[in-house]
């Protein structure tokens, strides 16, 4: 075969292939069976590994243009469904302590990775300003805010993929260490004056189950899901075609990934979240994982240079991602499974801080998944500040 010629140039065909490789890596990490194998590497990875394997082989065309097309039209529209089914409501009834940790986690991770990145900058080259703002995009968010921010902040394929490593890598870590701390809360609780009365007004406001109803796909209610995820798209484009530009820090797509997201925290807030139950989460997650495919078909295995000291870098952020939550813990008296609960859904997301809530205290669990949905609010606009203070300093 021609290195020169990749095998699969055909846009249909190239589409096709990558809507098989996203539904075998589905429909296998669901069955039981299989479920142990993903437990490292979850299925958000080798969604984007497989297809950037297929071209860095020569299987698939790296250079095809029907890869931008996907990110541009379908990224808004995913990130409209995903942002429209969160319940604003409840999150607001965690309270400020819940909240007041949440965003000092954040600011930890947007803090970190700005110093982090300023003090490694000659060992991993600037041009990797982007790819530290999409990572801080994922760890006060999640895989959907870090696509975001890639897309928003144009990050290379080159320096994109050592960053997913890095976010598959570090997480994984560090909420072994969270749950190693369960040990330690007779000792922290006390010596931090802890307000042990939080656990009471969490178990009385927050009152829903973790698994949401569905009810089935219905052709009328699929066909309304994707008129506002088209129609959402297709205004916030129109409208970020209407504001400034500012060449190297805010193009016309940063500006759509914006307002797309405005649109989506908007909707939450009318009858349209009620589509949840209809399958709009699960719509917007499956149109993501395909825009995760053509990202992963443009990226090479050549650039993995620099991934350990990435991964080294991942490590540094989280050191003072924790600093801060110690001192956000100090500060506001909050119990080590708040603290826990709230780093968690900053760096590791909605999967995850359910399951490191749980280990602390089975009812907190509502807690640990309603933090993480505040960050996939968030996600996206802190990784876009951080990627910007990153390029102003690299």
């Amino acid at each position: 075969m021609d290195e020169e010629s990749p095998m699969i140039q055909n846009p249909l065909l190239i589409i096709l292939v990558l809507v098989v490789i996203e539904a075998f890596i589905i429909f296998v990490s669901e069955r039981r069976i299989y479920k142990k194998y993903f437990s490292f590497f979850p299925a958000v990875f080798w969604i984007y590994f497989l297809p950037m394997l297929c071209s860095s082989l020569g299987l698939l065309h790296n250079k095809s243009p029907v890869y931008s097309a996907i990110t541009n039209y379908f990224l808004p529209a995913s990130l409209i469904l995903l942002l429209m089914c969160v319940d604003i409501k409840a999150i607001m009834h965690l309270g400020r302590t819940a909240l007041g940790m949440f965003l000092i986690g954040s600011l930890g991770i947007m803090t970190g990775t700005v110093l982090v990145f300023a003090v490694l900058k000659r060992i991993v080259g600037p041009q990797f300003w982007g790819g530290f703002g999409a990572l801080a995009g994922s760890w006060t968010g999640g895989s959907a805010n870090m696509i975001a921010v890639k897309e928003a902040l144009s990050v290379p394929s080159d320096v994109f993929f050592p960053m997913v490593v890095v976010d598959t890598v570090v997480p994984y870590v560090w909420m072994a260490f969270l749950i190693l701390m369960v040990g330690w809360q007779k000792l922290f609780d006390p010596w931090n004056h802890a307000r042990m009365d939080l656990l009471t007004e969490f178990n009385k406001k927050v009152h829903f189950t973790l698994v949401k109803s569905f009810n089935g796909w219905q052709i009328k209610q699929v066909f309304l899901i994707l008129v506002i995820a088209a129609a959402g798209s297709v205004l916030s484009g129109l409208l970020a075609q209407c504001l400034p530009e500012m060449p190297g820090i805010i193009s016309t797509y940063t500006w759509t990934i914006i307002l797309v997201s405005f649109l989506g925290i908007g909707l939450s807030l009318t009858r349209c979240r009620n589509l949840e139950h209809d399958g709009a989460s699960r719509m917007g997650a499956g149109i993501l994982y395909f825009v995760l495919t053509s990202i992963g078909a443009k990226a090479s295995l050549t650039n993995l240079g620099s991934t350990c000291v990435l991964i080294f870098a991942g490590f540094c952020i989280v050191f003072v991602h924790a600093v801060f939550m110690l001192v956000g813990a100090r500060l506001l008296r909050a119990p080590l499974y708040l603290a826990a609960i709230a780093s968690q859904a900053n760096i590791g997301g909605v999967a995850s801080a359910p399951m490191v809530a749980a280990c602390y205290q089975p009812s907190l669990a509502p807690v640990g998944l309603l933090l993480a949905v505040l960050g996939n609010i968030l996600g996206t606009y802190c990784g876009i500040i951080t990627g910007q203070l990153c390029h102003w300093i690299r």
